[in-house]
């Protein structure tokens, strides 16, 4: 594409995609970056022998295989080889089926889950790359996804699964990787938004099911979408990217890979608050679940709307706020075990279920979807009346969660599949990644080999 063709909009966008070297991205950016990697990644060893996880690669090797071999690569934490975009798809549904994945609050959706999925199939075949030029590759991705997501939101009618955006940053991020000139990205960028998924979220949130928030067809679009371009395939012109310059203005000088929430609970972001509210004021004033006699919830409209009754299946306790803070509120803790298998019938969970009440409150709906806010209170069984106040959700900028935390985090989710020995140097490969000297073609067999 001449100069001349290219609007100055995009010729910004892809100077920056495509141009733009780690040693031009702040350090802050590219530590973020590997700690959003590690998090997502620890989340995909967990959401692995889930069954959705195992539904999703075992399509992918029926429907997504690759007679190329420049196009095939392994699954995440499986090994079997299939093309470039079923195993970005394979990982992604994996990921989006264990809701403990970073989100960005402008859109009301996730990144990573995508981003991630694209990245570990695409540097499959780069393994001399450095750790910095890998996380800058990643960056990009949260850069390009995060812009197009609040720019479609911004201008779309619907409220739509993330998928339908992050698939321009894995779009974008297959062009950096792959070498393709700006011709050749606008058209994968103008192919990804066509065929990105504008799934209606509600409908999702109202029966939860596998299908979640999209991202697995997010990412087989933008993948197919840039080997498309490559094959000469051409895309109307991304409206998110060439009708929005207000949403791009500020790339590469805000970093949003840096405002990024990472979620203490596998459970929907709109019940966080309050979770992190029950979880004040138990620790406050030291209650244990026999001390609790009712909670009064109150928070933002979206949050009220989660699945309201006692879930049959791992889906709908994901996205459930009464049962995910009973489950709290019995163990003092949300992990893969309170929202599976036997814990979906903890005769204690259930019980503290149906003490339990949820209301919406404007304030909270002021605050939204900049904020995860909610406020509670806790009538104990000796009769005390014990508030929270207004609580914001911890995990980002406003209440964010310590390195320690995030490396135990990963640790608790992949330590159970992987081992701890595997998860202790995938922990440390991939924090290390920040290093100059550091490759991350050195973790293949950390990331890929079977759990």
């Amino acid at each position: 594409m001449p100069l001349w063709a290219m609007s100055r909009t995009f010729a910004h966008i892809a100077a920056f995609v495509l141009d733009r070297p780690a040693a031009d991205m702040p350090a802050s950016a590219l530590r973020s970056a590997a700690w959003l990697l590690l998090d997502t990644v620890g989340v995909a060893a967990a959401a692995g022998p889930m069954e959705a996880g195992i539904i999703a690669r075992d399509t992918a090797c029926a429907l997504y295989g690759s007679a190329d071999p420049a196009l095939t690569a392994r699954m995440m934490f499986d090994g079997r080889p299939v093309s470039l975009a079923g195993a970005g798809y394979a990982a992604a549904t994996q990921i989006d089926n264990l809701d403990a994945h970073d989100g960005y609050n402008p859109c009301k959706g996730h990144i990573g889950v995508a981003a991630v999925a694209a990245f570990c199939a695409l540097t499959q075949r780069a393994p001399e790359m450095t750790g910095p030029e890998a996380l800058a590759h990643l960056v990009v991705g949260y850069e390009v996804a995060g812009r197009a997501g609040k720019a479609l939101h911004a201008t779309a009618c619907d409220y739509h699964t993330s998928g339908a955006w992050n698939a321009l940053g894995v779009a974008a991020m297959a062009a950096r990787m792959r070498g393709h000139g700006a011709a050749m990205l606008r058209e994968g960028l103008g192919i990804a938004e066509y065929h990105g998924p504008r799934s209606q979220m509600t409908r999702e949130i109202a029966n939860p099911t596998m299908l979640h928030d999209g991202s697995g067809w997010g990412t087989l679009a933008g993948l197919s979408a840039a080997v498309l371009a490559e094959k000469g395939f051409t895309g109307a012109p991304a409206v998110t990217v060439e009708d929005a310059p207000e949403f791009w203005a500020d790339l590469g000088r805000n970093w949003l890979v840096e405002d990024q929430y990472i979620k203490p609970y596998p459970i929907c972001r709109w019940a966080h608050g309050a979770i992190d509210a029950v979880r004040d004021v138990m620790l406050a004033h030291k209650l244990g679940p026999g001390d609790i006699a009712h909670v009064q919830v109150n928070s933002f409209a979206e949050a009220v709307a989660l699945f309201p009754g006692l879930p049959r299946t791992t889906s709908q306790a994901q996205y459930s706020l009464p049962f995910a803070l009973a489950a709290y509120l019995v163990h003092g803790t949300i992990g893969l075990e309170q929202i599976s298998g036997r814990g979906l019938a903890d005769a204690d969970v259930i019980a503290m279920h149906s003490r339990i009440d949820v209301a919406r409150a404007a304030r909270h709906d002021a605050t939204f979807p900049a904020c995860r806010m909610a406020d509670i209170r806790i009538t104990t069984t000796d009769g005390r009346s014990l508030a929270s106040g207004d609580t914001h959700a911890r995990g980002d900028r406003r209440r964010p969660l310590s390195e320690a935390e995030i490396a135990a985090k990963f640790t608790g989710l992949a330590a159970p599949v992987l081992g701890r020995a595997r998860s202790e140097a995938l922990c440390r490969g991939l924090i290390g990644l920040t290093a100059p000297g550091s490759r991350l073609g050195d973790l293949a067999p950390l990331l890929l080999s079977p759990a």
